[in-house]
């Protein structure tokens, strides 16, 4: 039986994984993992960093965002491979986020068919961008985005 490698390169981790080698260094830069430089300056990850990514990906998943995915694997060690007994606990605390999604957006659903889909963003009672027409007083239009384009331009 052959022994393990510790340390893997980032075209294993990515063949492993199955994420690509620039989504891999954009996780690093953002330090939800992180790699060590050979005496040639090239990564390698610690074989734990496989379990890290899964994370990750699940947690990516369920809609959270990399800063609370972040802010989740700074409670472990850096080196750390998350354990399941990890994932109930750092999933515990995501459960109330997770069901107002899913109320926001069953709510939104049932109102889908109310929606005209004319773009004008200014209905009298669109639910899905302008409850209650608390833009009409602007004239009609898409007014949210003329601040942003005269700002910009």
């Amino acid at each position: 039986m052959t022994k393990l490698a510790d340390h893997l390169s980032i075209g294993q981790v990515a063949e492993r994984s199955g994420v690509p080698h620039t989504a891999l260094r954009f996780y690093e830069d953002r330090g939800l993992i992180h790699a060590e430089r050979s005496t040639g300056n090239q990564r390698r990850y610690p074989r734990t960093v496989l379990r890290r990514i899964a994370f990750i990906r699940a947690a990516q998943r369920v809609g959270l965002s990399l800063e609370e995915i972040s802010a989740a694997l700074a409670t472990l060690p850096k080196d750390h491979a998350p354990t399941k007994a990890d994932w109930a606990r750092l999933s515990r605390n995501w459960q109330d986020e997770l069901d107002a999604r899913i109320d926001a957006l069953q709510r939104l659903r049932d109102r889908l068919t109310g929606c005209v889909g004319c773009g004008c963003l200014s209905l009298r009672m669109c639910g899905l961008y302008n409850q209650d027409d608390q833009l009409a007083r602007f004239g009609p239009g898409a007014r949210l985005l003329k601040p942003a384009m005269e700002g910009g331009a």
